[in-house]
């Protein structure tokens, strides 16, 4: 039998390319669609379906997250932004439920991601640290889930504080640049899709490593992969890297 999908967030851009996932995926079907817009209801719907991807808003996640948990639903989470709060209530539901959360699920993106921890690793502190990322002009967030990952994982390997370590952008007189901070830029414009960069740059060489996507039926085919996946896991929070064993 196909697994049904509520997308919730349908109307988006990765709304819509989700429902095109699972209409060309044999094994899913998308039992619902709803949206701020939409006269059908997260509560009306949920009965109905095996899992939620949810691509909406943070500030309605921890809704979502509350229903799933009322309902015994699968989730798995595509909505970036969060503030604390919200975090630690999705960290919170994972103990009771199975949760993907992932800031991208892009099969390239996570493999981005591992070159950029199997990287940091080898080249060590010399090199100067810069993510670098541009999406569409809607976009609401910045840094996208995405670069704030990447960033992640450099301060992560080095042993720097996120918080107090990122520079985001610079203007005036800043000063040299400190060896342990991490640069991290956003652009915006056009209908720019996603690109990521992470620069290593040292005396005398520079290293990037990046990603473009030109279509989001990469990340509604990971959404749908992770949603599949889901199926059997025992209660916890996972990631894209755990859907593709990349742990």
């Amino acid at each position: 039998m196909a697994i049904r999908i509520l997308i919730h967030g349908s109307n988006g851009r990765m709304g819509v390319a989700i429902k095109e996932s699972c209409d060309a995926d044999p094994d899913v079907v998308a039992s619902a669609g709803v949206d701020l817009d939409t006269e059908l209801t997260l509560d009306e719907a949920i009965d109905h379906c095996d899992a939620v991807i949810d691509f909406s808003l943070h500030a309605i996640t921890t809704s979502v997250v509350e229903s799933c948990l009322l309902h015994h639903k699968k989730l798995v989470i595509g909505t970036t932004g969060h503030d604390d709060g919200e975090l630690a209530a999705i960290r919170e539901a994972s103990e009771k439920l199975p949760i993907v959360f992932a800031p991208n699920y892009s099969v390239g993106v996570n493999t981005l991601f591992w070159l950029t921890r199997r990287a940091t690793e080898i080249l060590g502190t010399e090199f100067d640290l810069e993510v670098i990322e541009m999406h569409h002009r809607h976009k609401v967030d910045a840094p996208s889930g995405t670069a704030r990952r990447l960033a992640e994982i450099l301060a992560e390997v080095r042993e720097l504080d996120y918080a107090k370590d990122m520079r985001h952008g610079r203007e005036g007189i800043v000063g040299a640049r400190t060896q342990d901070e991490i640069g991290i830029h956003s652009m915006r414009g056009g209908d720019v899709v996603g690109d990521h960069t992470v620069v290593y740059a040292n005396t005398g060489e520079r290293i990037e490593l990046s990603h473009k996507a030109s279509s989001r039926s990469t990340f509604a085919n990971g959404a749908v992969r992770a949603a599949k996946w889901v199926q059997e896991k025992e209660p916890g929070l996972y990631d894209m890297q755990d859907v593709l064993g990349l742990k």
